[in-house]
């Protein structure tokens, strides 16, 4: 039976492509990409002939109804974008959604993505982050997108356009405050940078393809407003033994276990 294939391909280095994946390419009927003339250089680099048709924001329902068909005729379709994963902010949901309202087997060959692959070089260590794409063109969208995402208090994964950067930057800063940003541009590719600034003091090249990752909102520990008595009675009577107690407090308002002890001690 044939199927849908959304396969995942480099983001910019030409060797970030599975094994699997060049083999679902070459045995596809047609590839459907976002853009032809950027996807041929890297297909018959991997030696794929099948038949190109262009699949993109502007004709999406047109040809997802068209790529339904084609798998429904026998064909297997596989599905790429310009880099990345198809339907990680680029076109991709529309034909994925109606193949599985009409009942087309859909398969997922993962690959490189640029989301990911900022978040691990930006070294936040969280229990999470919020992926947002590319903001919405309008200033009243952005803002709510923007304010949504703070409410996770978790980092944000913005990509940017180079001549738009600079204002998403200071837009960010304007509704999050001044945080830690990660700038990573051109990942994997020959002139890849990866620069740590803050929002109000933002720099960043306006070349290239551009991931911004902000660091999450700073949780205010509660117990920091108590004295430190206060602080190590709560722990106390939260059944925690003494000593570690001393030690979670001494580490939390940064000072030395001798000086928290002290508070132990019976007069």
């Amino acid at each position: 039976m044939a199927k849908l294939y959304i396969v995942g391909t480099p983001i910019g280095n030409l060797k970030d492509i599975t094994f699997r994946a060049v083999e679902i390419l070459r045995a596809a009927d047609i590839v459907a990409c976002e853009d032809t003339r950027v996807s041929r250089p890297l297909l018959e680099h991997y030696g794929v002939s099948a038949r190109l048709i262009a699949y993109h924001k502007f004709n999406e329902t047109e040809c997802a109804d068209k790529i339904v068909d084609f798998v429904e005729s026998g064909k297997n379709v596989a599905l790429i974008t310009d880099a990345g994963m198809p339907s990680v902010s680029d076109p991709g949901a529309t034909v994925v959604a109606l193949a599985r309202a009409r009942g087309i087997a859909v398969e997922s060959v993962p690959g490189p993505s640029a989301v990911t692959t900022a978040v691990a070089l930006s070294g936040l260590n969280d229990r999470g982050f919020v992926f947002v794409g590319f903001l919405p063109e309008k200033a009243s969208a952005r803002r709510e997108r923007i304010e949504k995402a703070a409410k996770a208090e978790l980092p944000i994964v913005v990509y940017a356009a180079p001549h738009d950067v600079g204002k998403i930057a200071a837009e960010l800063g304007a509704i999050l405050g001044d945080r830690k940003v990660i700038v990573a541009r051109e990942l994997t590719k020959l002139h890849e940078s990866v620069t740590e600034c803050s929002l109000f003091s933002f720099e960043c090249e306006e070349r290239g393809e551009i991931v911004l990752v902000v660091e999450g909102a700073k949780v205010e520990n509660a117990m920091l407003a108590l004295s430190p008595e206060e602080h190590l009675a709560a722990y106390i009577a939260e059944g925690m033994p003494e000593k570690e107690a001393v030690k979670k407090v001494a580490a939390e308002r940064g000072v030395p276990k001798n000086e928290i002890y002290r508070l132990t001690v019976k007069p």
